[in-house]
């Protein structure tokens, strides 16, 4: 990361003029699927001049050769007739392979982080945005709990740099099958929400403006942490893969022949599951009251920001009025939502009368890397992280939050065993390399400052 950057650009020949527009020229930091397909809907009048920032590393090489190959160009395609609209190419101005030298030659004014949360602070650190002076907004695309602090937590303390959470990145997207300068958008999220560090931001106006022209619902919501809250797998994720019968799949490293979101036995889904994710939600609704953010309603959330069933299975009041009932009649409904959730119910029946088995998502499992070392999937090892920082900053406000900590003790006792199974040396360092201790006092001292 600190070598020279490698830059390409268009030549100032060819770059014209353009009127201002909202986000001004943009450099987005990650160059995976995600960051190529904002990239090409921010051209569409949003930007200026268009940069991508990669750390180096194999990945960065790749894509440098491609975009040699392809004139700078990347593209976005979408499925679906709707979408055909949004997709597009794009011809970058800048690629920048590691962080020196980017001041120079951008004049950057709107930054999109693009690249996994746990990333953010080192990203951060690396910018050098002391010397950075045209940046005044930086949006955080996919934050964990307590990202925007972590972040201003890190920027220079004579700036005022407004900086923006997402609930979740808004759209499902992957790499083309042949090449790294070419994504693939599945499907466009119904809602996300997002949250300024700044009072009367007009930069998240125009985030939200940008994201409802994709068709995508865009709620503004009080600050960062009520935005950040607002992320389903938050809720689910931690009950539904800590625990034994997951770990036992994900730990494996063969292939398994269960699904994650399937009832028990072919799956993690039984009442005591869906207790420990009822408790869950009500341990972080009670933390989030304590940061003054509003908590969620989960089944709504989940049925109408995420994935609707039928009103014969789940009644409008009953979804309404989730939070006022009985405990065990949540969970009660809770369960009728996974059980009706086993086929698409808005799916069409086949010839032999079946329907879509949306139920059937395999266990992604322990794998090597090119080194041989073990990685353990991001579900639910960012899962994991993201529900330790709750819990600290919980422990710290003196909220109890006695659930989650028995899932974090669970998750660490079976990591602890697989690592003695395999052999330190055969581990990854990111599977060891445990931050949070320091993200949880950073953010800490950022909200006490603020507040």
């Amino acid at each position: 990361m600190t070598k020279q950057a490698t830059i390409y650009n268009q030549g100032a020949a060819e770059e014209q003029e353009l009127r201002p527009s909202p986000f001004g020229n943009t450099l987005l930091i990650g160059a995976g699927p995600a960051a190529i397909h904002v990239a090409v809907q921010l051209s569409r009048g949003w930007s200026d001049k268009l940069g991508i920032l990669n750390r180096e590393g194999p990945h960065a090489v790749r894509f440098n050769d491609e975009l040699f190959q392809s004139n700078h160009m990347i593209t976005s395609r979408l499925q679906g007739e709707r979408l055909q609209h949004l997709t597009g190419s794009v011809q970058l101005h800048h690629f920048y392979t590691g962080y020196n030298g980017i001041e120079v030659e951008g004049n950057w004014e709107t930054i999109f982080l693009c690249t996994p949360c746990d990333s953010y602070r080192e990203v951060i650190r690396s910018l050098k945005l002391d010397q950075m002076s045209t940046v005044r907004t930086i949006i955080l695309l996919s934050p964990n709990f307590g990202s925007n602090l972590l972040v201003h937590s890190e920027l220079p303390t004579d700036r005022n740099i407004d900086v923006i959470s997402l609930s979740t990145y808004f759209a499902a997207t992957k790499f083309d099958s042949t090449s790294i300068t070419t994504v693939y958008t599945k499907a466009m999220k119904k809602k996300v929400y997002a949250g300024s560090s700044h009072y009367n931001s007009s930069s998240i106006n125009h985030l939200h403006r940008f994201i409802s022209s994709l068709g995508v619902a865009c709620e503004v919501v009080n600050n960062p942490i009520e935005a950040e809250s607002r992320s389903i797998t938050m809720y689910v994720h931690p009950p539904l893969f800590i625990n034994e019968f997951s770990l036992e799949q994900i730990l494996n490293p063969f292939p398994s022949t269960k699904y994650m979101y399937k009832l028990y036995p072919e799956g993690p889904i039984s009442p005591q599951v869906i207790h420990i994710m009822a408790q869950l939600w009500r341990e972080i609704s009670r933390f989030l009251s304590s940061c003054r953010s509003e908590p969620i309603n989960l089944l709504q959330f989940m049925n109408d920001d995420n994935y609707p069933v039928h009103e014969e299975s789940l009644s409008r009041y009953e979804i309404e009025h989730f939070v006022e009932l009985d405990p065990t009649y949540q969970e009660y409904l809770l369960y009728i939502r996974y059980a009706s959730l086993l086929i698409d119910p808005f799916s069409s029946a086949d010839e032999q009368g079946k329907y879509f088995d949306f139920s059937a998502v395999p266990y992604k499992t322990v794998y090597q890397d090119e080194a041989g070392r073990w990685m353990i999937p991001r579900i639910p090892l960012e899962d994991y992280k993201r529900l330790k920082v709750i819990y600290g900053l919980a422990e710290l406000m003196k909220v109890e939050m006695p659930q989650a900590g028995q899932l974090i003790q669970l998750f660490e006792r079976r990591l602890e065993q697989f690592i003695i199974e395999k052999g330190m040396s055969a581990i990854h360092s990111e599977m060891c390399n445990d931050t949070t201790s320091e993200e949880i006092e950073a953010i800490y001292t950022e909200w006490r400052r603020i507040t």
